[in-house]
C-alpha cells in the first residue's frame, strides 16, 4: 500500500473513531449523564492522530512534495472535517443539555 492510502486510511480510522465518540456523547447528553457524555468527548481523542496524519501531507507539500489528490484522501478529508464538527456541536449540545435540566429544575 502507499504511502498516501496508508495516512488516508489512517486518518479515516482516526477521526471515524473519534466521530463515534462525540455521537455518544450527545446522546448521553441528551438521557442527562453529563459525566460519562464528557468522558465521551475525552475519548474521541483519537481525532488528533487523524489530525497529525492530515497535517503531515500538508507539512510535505510546503516542502515540495506532490500529492496527487485521491477519491480516498478527499474522503479522509471530509471524515476529518465532519468529526471536528461532531464535536463542535457535541460539546454544545451537553452545554444546553444541562441548562435544560437546570431550567426544568433537574439539576
Amino acid at each position: 500500500m502507499e504511502d498516501l492510502e496508508l495516512l488516508s486510511f489512517n486518518i479515516i480510522s482516526a477521526v471515524g473513531a473519534a466521530k463515534s465518540r462525540y455521537v455518544q456523547a450527545m446522546y448521553l447528553a441528551e438521557k442527562g449523564d453529563f459525566d460519562e457524555a464528557r468522558a465521551k468527548i475525552k475519548e474521541g481523542e483519537s481525532f488528533v492522530k487523524g489530525h497529525e496524519a492530515h497535517a503531515s501531507l500538508i507539512q510535505k507539500e510546503a516542502c515540495g512534495e506532490k500529492t496527487v489528490p485521491t477519491i480516498l484522501l478527499m474522503h479522509a478529508e471530509d471524515q476529518l472535517m465532519n468529526a471536528e464538527t461532531t464535536k463542535i456541536m457535541a460539546e454544545e449540545i451537553i452545554k444546553l443539555s444541562q441548562r435544560i435540566k437546570k431550567l426544568e429544575g433537574g439539576e
